[in-house]
């Protein structure tokens, strides 16, 4: 199946938006659906290249019962400025940074804590640079654009990846330390 859009728009594209750019009010990114790409001034991991395209996602997701509510505007602020428990690449990038992923609130959600989200807010302030394309059904281009591309912060549909294997075991140990600390705030 051949890719309904040129890779390279995401590899290679004219412009990377950092976060005060895209967290502005009346910000550049639209709200529409789509495919963001996150690019990375310094990478989160040594084992990791600096400067290229590390990650995608899509917004809206597609489920078997229901289209989620995300456009691109929404889930590229999110990433920016959520928290671990609403965002898969913050999860990621703090476990590759090694902040302390805490259990929070009735002790199912798992977050870097206040001070460890600030710090990764702070760290893809400085380090994260992210670039999108529109489409109207982005999930359509997702794994196509995953077994074609190295994107070694995917995990789902990604096992051919070379990081995959550590990548999910540092994700593992982070949950499994949060599991045997108390609930933080």
């Amino acid at each position: 199946m051949e890719v309904l859009v040129d890779a390279s728009t995401l590899t290679r594209p004219e412009r990377l938006w950092t976060a005060r750019e895209v967290l502005v009010r009346y910000g550049p990114v639209p709200s529409a659906a789509g495919v963001y790409g996150w690019h990375f001034k310094e990478a989160p991991h040594p084992d990791l290249p600096s400067n290229r395209l590390l990650y995608v996602g899509i917004a809206p997701r597609y489920m078997a019962n229901r289209t989620s509510t995300q456009n691109l505007r929404k889930r590229v602020r999110y990433h920016y400025r959520g928290n671990a428990a609403g965002s898969t690449l913050r999860f990621t990038l703090g476990c590759l940074l090694r902040l302390e992923l805490r259990r929070v609130g009735s002790g199912k959600r798992m977050t870097f804590g206040k001070a460890g989200e600030a710090t990764l807010s702070q760290w893809m302030a400085d380090n994260a640079r992210v670039c999108w394309i529109e489409h109207d059904e982005p999930w359509t281009l997702e794994s196509q654009l995953i077994s074609q591309l190295d994107l070694p912060l995917n995990l789902d549909q990604n096992r051919h990846n070379a990081f995959h294997g550590r990548l999910k075991e540092l994700r593992a140990q982070a949950r499994q330390r949060a599991r045997e600390l108390p609930i933080g705030s």
